[in-house]
């Protein structure tokens, strides 16, 4: 993998986040069950935004924030997602470039506003999200940059995106370049809700396409019906090279073959948003990963972002990972 220009690409969900603190009678006052996370339409969006006290503005979705974090560690990012040319497809595109990350997919000119992820956090640390997906749903097979996903060393797939059948497509085409090119491909199965809807799918995409999977302990039930970790980790072992569980305050397991490695939660100070947390600790996984560290060094390594991550509001770390490594 040395001969590529990217260390990581991620093929995923191109949302702004619009992160406000936010009281339960606020939560209560817009019918909102706290913790979760509603899809709602354009018309809502814009009255939720409206109500909304002071916030972040800043681009996000899943995939975008590991990349992010690829970047903050000092790896070669690069992203393809869709957004609109509005103002919130322009915020989305001059975020992650600014942090160095190579994105160029070309802005949709009709159709749905740009996505964006209206996130009230709650003083327990909750986050209730509203999401209005958008443009960012409309990623097609056309959308995939060959050259791109063949000049890098992992491609990172965000299992949110796999609801559209046009993006399914774009998942297998880009993970066919990746494999063509003697690349690897990532996974994160994004939710245990995603996992419910298409298992089978997913089954089969892990089977046929991916080297390296992603998931904490609800998303694996979901997808072999049962809670041990074990016996999972062993239906793992034999589908993917590497398979990284993570467990929130209990760490997480990273399996390779016959390689079980459980690695600690990094200790934190004070616990003030846990949005981002499964993002920055795969940004870590997949920076040390592409630099050939060993499965602990690749825990600790998303561990420590993780950890950086919870500790301010916002899925994008604050200070430089490289600093914390």
């Amino acid at each position: 993998m040395s001969d590529a220009i990217h260390d990581v690409l991620g093929v995923g969900n191109a949302i702004v986040d619009i992160i406000a603190q936010a009281d339960e009678a606020f939560l209560q006052l817009h019918d909102m069950t706290k913790g979760g996370m509603a899809l709602i339409d354009e018309a809502r969006a814009h009255a939720l935004y409206a109500d909304m006290g002071a916030a972040i503005e800043a681009s996000g979705g899943s995939a975008a924030n590991s990349i992010a974090g690829v970047a903050s560690f000092g790896g070669r990012a690069a992203f393809i997602g869709k957004v609109r040319d509005d103002e919130f497809g322009r915020i989305f595109g001059h975020d992650l470039t600014s942090l160095g990350v190579h994105f160029t997919t070309p802005p949709a000119t009709d159709g749905p506003a740009t996505a964006r992820c209206l996130v009230l956090v709650t003083p327990d640390a909750q986050r209730t999200m509203n999401t209005h997906l958008g443009a960012c749903v409309d990623l097609t097979p056309a959308d995939i940059d060959a050259d791109l996903v063949a000049a890098s060393a992992i491609t990172y797939l965000e299992g949110y995106l796999f609801d559209p059948p046009a993006a399914k497509e774009a998942f297998r085409k880009a993970a066919t370049i990746a494999r063509g090119a003697g690349r690897k491909v990532a996974l994160t199965l994004s939710d245990s809700f995603c996992v419910h809807r298409y298992k089978d799918e997913f089954r089969q995409l892990i089977a046929d396409h991916i080297d390296i999977l992603f998931a904490n302990e609800s998303e694996i039930e979901a997808l072999y019906g049962s809670a041990d970790i074990d016996a999972a980790a062993d239906d793992l072992a034999a589908q993917v090279s590497i398979a990284a569980i993570t467990r929130s305050e209990k760490g997480s397991l990273l399996i390779s073959g016959s390689e079980r490695v459980a690695v600690a939660a990094a200790p934190i100070d004070e616990l003030v948003d846990t949005t981002g947390a499964g993002d920055l600790y795969a940004a870590g996984v997949l920076f040390g990963l592409s630099r050939q560290k060993t499965l602990a060094e690749c825990g600790r390594l998303g561990s420590l972002a993780a950890a950086e991550v919870i500790q301010h509001y916002g899925a994008r770390p604050l200070q430089p990972l490289a600093t914390i490594g």
